[in-house]
Formats: C-alpha cells, structure tokens, sequence
C-alpha cells in the first residue's frame, strides 16, 4: 500500500491486513491533528511494530466504517470531532464513566468488539494542572460548548467538585440539558453569593460580560479555531488580567483565542497539553502498559 498522509473509507475498503498501520484517528477534518506525532513517538519508544494514522471520515461513513473496523487487524483508534457522541451508539461495551458523558474518544478493538472509554476529561485535568499548576476544585470555570469535548470537561469538573460550572452554548437548551445532567453532583454546600454555583447562559456577549468576575477560567471546547480565518469565541474586550484561558484547539500557530487572551494579559494555553495526556491515556487503554509520555511531548 502506498503510504498517505491521510486515509479514507475507500482506503478501509481495500484495507490490507499487512499494513504497519493498526491505529489511527477518524475525524472531518483530520489533517491538522497531531495524534500521529505523539502516538507513533509512544510506539516507537516502545518497541511496538505498528504505526497511527489519520483518517478523514465524515459524518455520514461514520457508522460504515465502525462496522468495517470489526473486520480489520486494528488495535484501537481515536475519536475527534464530529465523532465522539456518534460513535456511542456503534461501540459494543463503553465503560461507565463514559456512558454518563454520553460520548468517547478512544476505542480498544478485541475480538470484533469495540469497546469505548474516554480520556477527554483526565486529560483536560492533566493538562490544566501543567500549564497552569492549579486543580479543577479550586477553579470557578465556563466551558464554551456543549458536545462531545465540552461535555467530557465538564463531567470532569463536576467530579472534581469544582468551585463554580457554567456551560455557555449557542443552543440554550442544549446547555441547560447538560447542566441538569450534572445538578447532583453541585448540591453540596458551597455558597459562592449572588452567582448560581451551575449555570447555563447563553453564548452572548452581554451574558457573558455579567459572569466574567466571577470565573477564573474559560475554556474553549468547540471546533472553533480549527480554521485560521475563525474569530476568537470571545471578544478581546471581554477578557481580563484575572483570567485563565484554555483553547481545547491546537495548531501551527496562536489560535484567535489565544492571541486575544494575551493581548488582554491573560494566561493562556492551547490544547497541547490536552493532547499529550488524553493521548498517552488512550495509549495505556491500548496496550496496558504505562505510556512514555514525556517521549510524546518531545514529539510536538
């Protein structure tokens, strides 16, 4: 098989199992993710003769190529967006916390069944401890965004008794139904004042401008920035000194958010960091050994 960078249902199709290739990434789009980078470092490091790849699978292939996976010589993949709370309805077995998120990104393949986790929101824990050397119990956070990514966070959050959970989305409902979702893990007794300890607002900037006092954190968990040309999900204006920002979004250079964030002396990170740990926890889930993940940030 000639080796492409990117690789589709049709190649699945014709799939042959002699192929190095036995995990990979299935996202639309797949070409900026940098899962290959940090993986292929992990099995080489460990002496694994395989390879990871990306895989451009729409929305529409994606239930054609979960069935074909069943037939092929994979170990696992990973899911990015739009995927994660699709492929919850093809995997056989999802562990549990993962079936209350609602969504995975990570699937181990044994004997024709695929079985489903999530690291999303560990990693994310990970993450936020590294670049900003704090723990989610202590944050008072907004998660912009309300499907797979955001959803997995905020569960985190919430297990993590944080201090204070907004979700702010474009679909209202969408975010009030992921807040009840989580009401009961926020009945304790904190009492932060005049704010509700959980919350769900509109993705507006007059909505938005009132809560900014009482966050430390905002975090970015839609695609949004995945292209150059998309706007910071927040106007600069809006951000201040007092702020973390995490963009769950990586690429070649400073997302809008990012760039917007610094300007207003904010402290800011991209999804790296999220990257590396949720990468090097699927890793563990694959082969049930610990990953080298220092060797998988060396990577980026």
């Amino acid at each position: 098989m000639t080796v492409k960078k990117i690789y589709t249902l049709a190649d699945l199709k014709n799939w042959r199992k002699k192929t190095p290739i036995r995990l990979g990434v299935f996202g639309d789009p797949v070409e900026h993710s940098l899962s290959p980078q940090i993986q292929n470092a992990a099995l080489e490091a460990c002496k694994i003769q395989m390879e990871y790849a990306r895989f451009q699978i729409t929305a529409n292939e994606l239930e054609e190529t979960m069935q074909l996976m069943r037939t092929l010589d994979f170990v696992g993949v990973n899911l990015t967006a739009p995927h994660k709370i699709a492929a919850f309805a093809f995997a056989d077995e999802i562990e549990e916390s993962a079936k209350r998120i609602g969504a995975i990104n990570t699937i181990k393949i044994e004997k024709a069944k695929l079985r489903g986790y999530n690291t999303d929101g560990r990693g994310f824990a990970r993450a936020i401890r590294q670049e900003f050397a704090v723990d989610l119990r202590d944050l008072r956070m907004m998660i912009l965004g309300a499907g797979g990514a955001a959803r997995a966070i905020a569960f985190q959050c919430a297990k993590e008794n944080c201090e204070r959970l907004l979700i702010a989305n474009r679909t209202v409902e969408k975010g009030q139904q992921l807040a009840e979702e989580l009401r009961d893990y926020f009945a304790g007794p904190r009492v932060l004042g005049p704010v509700a300890r959980l919350q769900a607002i509109p993705w507006e900037e007059s909505s938005i401008r009132f809560q900014i006092a009482h966050l430390d954190l905002i975090v970015n968990a839609t695609p949004l920035g995945l292209n150059r040309s998309d706007p910071s999900p927040i106007p600069g204006r809006l951000l201040a000194p007092h702020l973390m920002i995490y963009d769950t979004v990586y690429g070649g250079s400073r997302t809008a958010f990012v760039s917007a964030a610094v300007e207003a002396g904010a402290r800011a990170a991209d999804g790296l960091a999220m990257l590396v740990h949720q990468g090097a926890l699927a890793f563990e889930i694959w082969f049930e050994r610990e990953a080298p993940i220092g060797l998988m940030r060396t990577a980026l």
